[in-house]
């Protein structure tokens, strides 16, 4: 058998990756975490996302930032990189989803889903400081008008969210592990959350359970990625090689270490990629299922920015995400916001077009642009976070694609019903909610133009089935074909939420680490 220099190798450290280094390394397990982005430090985050090098990740520039933005035939997706993962990034909000999610997808009937993860979502809340939001801002109160509007002030609420609030400004001792964890500092709603907490308020996972893995001797090797895995005997059994690079460099040597157990805990966009190299490779008894069952959250992001009234210059006040809105039965809405001066976003939006077919919605956006673009000069050259307030809308219905190995990289198919940028309810409810603030409703460019969805929640692809030919994982989060392997990242996740994911996958993983027994003599 081949000496091993670690118990558990994973890969990635998102919530995934920090759960399982913190649960392994507290029952006994030598544990080291490779995260192919930066450490940040709360100083270290960018002021706005126009500092490009602090927030855009984009090595082939040398961008290290903590925001990846990755364009697909059928998508485009917004993802975290950094020690963290995306908790550096996300917008804090820790909602649970609604029943039908336990019981569709095809972890449906494994288990008792909703049952079995109750305890873990309550132990997830606890861990990540999870507080009601204190404090409605302008755009949460510009969602609670229309909610009254339309008879459902009943399914509006503060957000659920990672921060701590405490006293503003104020640093204490640490208020959540009995003075285990960092100090913290009362948040100061400057709305900043998503290019990263310079005020030390935001729990993000290296202030939790990446913190106090590293303190039972958890390592983390920060700016390297992995490029293969190769097992010892035909399932691993004799454990595994694990190869790595340097990912901040343009050239480096490739690295080796060996490990007993291996965790991939890359999210979508890194766990996906290196699978399906792998089972090309050293890995060929992977599933067929590896790269399948992708879902994008049925999300729609619309940015209504204001151009008059009560709510100009207002917009970045709060919180990243402060309410959510529970349409129906099938859909959440939530006001998203950027910190003043974070205007990046501003020049590549464009007004919305519901028009399916291509020539006659390039025109009609043509002949928007013209009417509108005095009003959008005006707005690019003010304070676009300030005046802009993100719709985002999600729904639990599946829209599914398929990821699979191309000459480039990863490239993206059809697995199911096309995920599509022009969801009905949504631009309705945008549209009304527009008038109500005095906004223009916009989208992206590539949205209008080509009528690629975007989504900040892409899920599945290395899902859960009752053997390989009907997933990738078992209901365990063992990977079919291989001993002492997991997966815990976005990637597992088998059915669509139809709310932020974040909090599902640290609960998952909490289920799943608690299948793991206590490491031997």
């Amino acid at each position: 058998m081949m000496e091993k220099d670690y118990d558990y190798i994973i890969i990635g450290s998102g919530f995934g990756g920090s759960v399982s280094a913190l649960r392994l390394a507290e029952k006994g397990y030598k544990v080291l975490v490779i995260e192919q982005g930066k450490r940040y430090a709360a100083g270290d985050f960018a002021k706005t996302n126009w500092q490009l090098r602090k927030w855009l990740w984009l090595p082939a520039l040398k961008l290290f930032g903590i925001q990846k933005v990755s364009f697909f035939r059928h998508i485009s997706i917004l993802s975290g990189v950094g020690v963290g993962g995306g908790s550096l990034v996300y917008a804090n909000t820790l909602p649970k989803p609604k029943p039908p999610f336990f019981n569709h997808g095809s972890w449906q009937g494994l288990d008792d889903w909703e049952e079995k993860l109750a305890p873990h979502y309550e132990t997830a809340w606890r861990m990540l400081g999870a507080a009601d939001n204190p404090w409605l801002a302008p755009a949460d109160i510009s969602l609670q008008k229309m909610a009254v509007t339309l008879g459902k002030e009943a399914a509006f609420a503060p957000a659920r969210v990672s921060v701590y609030f405490g006293e503003q400004g104020q640093t204490v001792a640490d208020p959540y592990f009995n003075g285990r964890g960092p100090e913290r500092t009362g948040c100061v709603f400057c709305g900043a959350c998503m290019t990263g907490c310079r005020h030390n308020a935001k729990n993000t996972l290296d202030k939790n359970y990446l913190y106090l893995a590293t303190r039972l001797g958890a390592e983390v090797l920060a700016e390297h990625k992995v490029v293969d895995i190769i097992p010892a005997g035909e399932r691993g059994e004799n454990g595994y090689e694990v190869v790595f690079k340097q990912s901040t460099a343009y050239f480096s040597s490739k690295k080796r270490l060996h490990t007993k157990g291996v965790i991939f805990a890359g999210g979508v966009l890194g766990t996906l990629p290196l699978l399906l190299k792998l089972k090309e490779g050293h890995l060929p008894n992977l599933s067929p299922n590896v790269g399948k069952m992708v879902r994008t959250n049925n999300e729609s992001l619309i940015l209504n920015t204001v151009y008059k009234g009560e709510y100009s210059g207002k917009m970045a006040e709060g919180i990243a995400i402060g309410a959510i809105l529970s349409l129906d039965e099938n859909s959440h809405i939530e006001p998203v916001r950027y910190g003043k001066g974070s205007g990046f976003w501003g020049p590549l939006t464009v007004p919305v077009v519901n028009e399916p077919n291509f020539f006659l919605r390039v025109i009609k956006l043509a002949a928007k642009m013209v009417a509108l673009s005095l009003v959008k000069l005006r707005i690019i050259t003010r304070d676009f976070a300030s005046n802009t307030a993100v719709l985002l809308f999600m729904q639990h219905l599946d829209s599914t694609i398929r990821f699979t190995k191309g000459r480039l990289g990863m490239k993206s198919g059809l697995d199911g019903k096309k995920p599509t940028a022009f969801i009905p309810e949504a631009l309705a409810f945008a549209r009304q909610y527009a008038r109500s603030i005095g906004a223009i409703p916009t989208v992206l460019l590539t949205e209008s133009v080509t009528g690629i969805p975007s989504t900040a929640h892409i899920l599945g692809g290395a899902c859960m089935g009752k053997d390989a030919s009907e997933g990738v994982i078992d209901k365990d989060n063992r990977v079919f074909g291989y001993d002492n392997m997991y997966v815990f990242d976005g990637s597992m996740i088998s059915a669509n939420p139809g709310v932020n994911p974040s909090l599902t996958i640290t609960a998952i993983t909490e289920y799943g680490m608690s299948k793991i027994p206590e490491k031997g003599p």
